[in-house]
C-alpha cells in the first residue's frame, strides 16, 4: 500500500528504472555520459532518496558492457549498471520491453533522443506502445507520487511549466530543463558492478542497410523578395534588416534596465 508521511513528496516503494545510452561529446565526437540520460538518472535517483524506506532504482543499458562511457553514470554514485548484453547491429527496443514486461517498474525514464546512432527520439515512444503504458515527453521534474498517481511538471518553449498528473505505471523522456546531473567520480565508477544479462535480440536489418556520414551544414534560407522592378530587388537586397522589435539599453540607470527585463518576462509569460 501506497502512502505519503509528513514532509515526504513520494511513495516508498517506487521501483523505477533510468534508460542509459553511450553519448556522443558534439566537438570532439568522444564518447561520454549522454546529457539527457544522465538527467534521468538524476532524476530516479532524487525519486528514490526522496522516501523513507529507499524506492528501488535501476539503471540499464542494452548494448556492449565494455562502453568506457557506462562508467560516467557509474561515478554518480551507482553500486551497479544492469546490462542488457547485445551486439551493436541489433534492435534494443525488443529486449527492453521484454524486460520492462518480466520487471513491472512504476517509472521508465530516459532522454528525449540519443547522442548516438540513429538519435530519432523514438525509443521512449515505442517501449510505450510496445508496453501499453502512458508516454509523457519533455518533463522537467516528478513533484509527487501518491496513491498511484504521480504530478509531473512538463518542460514548455521559453522557460514554461505545465502541470500534468499521470497513474503508474508510465514511460517518461526527460528534458534539458530537469536537474542537471552530478558530477562522476572516478573511485565509484571504478567499483560499480556491471550486473550482465542474456537476451535473444535480433538484427536490425533495415539499419545494417544505411551508411553514416558527417552531418553537412544546411545553407541558409534566402528570404523571398516580392520586388517587380529592378530597383525594388536592389534596395531588397541592400536594406539593412531590421529587428521585429525589442530596445538596446546602453546608458539607462539600472534600474531602469531592470524594470525593462522584468516587464519583457511578464509579458512573455515567464512570471505570472
Amino acid at each position: 500500500m501506497q502512502h505519503k508521511q509528513a514532509g515526504q513528496r513520494f511513495a516508498n516503494d517506487l521501483n523505477i528504472v533510468s534508460l542509459i545510452s553511450v553519448g556522443k561529446h558534439p566537438q570532439s565526437g568522444r564518447e561520454r555520459r549522454a546529457e539527457q540520460d544522465g538527467r534521468a538518472v538524476e532524476l530516479g535517483m532524487s525519486l528514490c532518496s526522496g522516501s523513507s524506506s529507499q524506492g528501488q532504482l535501476t539503471v540499464l543499458h542494452a548494448g556492449d558492457p565494455q562502453q568506457q562511457a557506462l562508467r560516467s553514470y557509474a561515478g554518480m554514485g551507482l553500486n551497479s549498471i544492469r546490462v542488457l548484453e547485445m551486439d551493436p547491429s541489433a534492435d534494443a527496443i525488443a529486449s527492453l520491453s521484454d524486460y520492462l514486461k518480466q520487471h513491472g517498474p512504476d517509472i521508465v525514464l530516459a532522454g528525449v533522443r540519443a547522442e548516438s546512432g540513429e538519435s530519432s527520439g523514438m525509443v521512449p515512444y515505442q517501449l510505450a506502445e510496445q508496453l501499453g503504458w502512458p508516454l509523457v515527453p519533455r518533463i522537467a521534474d516528478i513533484v509527487s507520487v501518491e496513491g498511484g498517481v504521480a504530478e509531473i511538471l512538463q518542460a514548455l518553449p521559453r522557460g514554461q511549466r505545465r502541470a500534468l498528473k499521470v497513474r503508474l505505471p508510465f514511460v517518461a523522456s526527460v528534458d534539458n530543463a530537469a536537474q542537471e546531473a552530478r558530477q562522476s567520480a572516478f573511485g565509484p565508477a571504478s567499483r560499480a558492478e556491471m550486473d550482465l544479462q542474456s537476451t535473444s535480440a535480433t538484427t536490425d536489418v533495415v539499419r545494417d542497410e544505411w551508411s553514416e556520414a558527417p552531418a553537412r551544414k544546411r545553407p541558409k534560407r534566402l528570404k523571398m523578395v516580392k520586388a517587380k522592378t529592378a530597383a525594388e530587388r536592389f534596395k531588397a537586397a541592400t536594406a539593412k534588416a531590421q529587428g521585429d522589435g525589442g530596445k538596446v539599453m546602453k546608458n539607462e540607470p539600472a534600474a531602469e534596465q531592470a524594470q525593462a527585463i522584468f516587464d519583457l518576462l511578464l509579458e512573455e509569460g515567464v512570471l505570472r
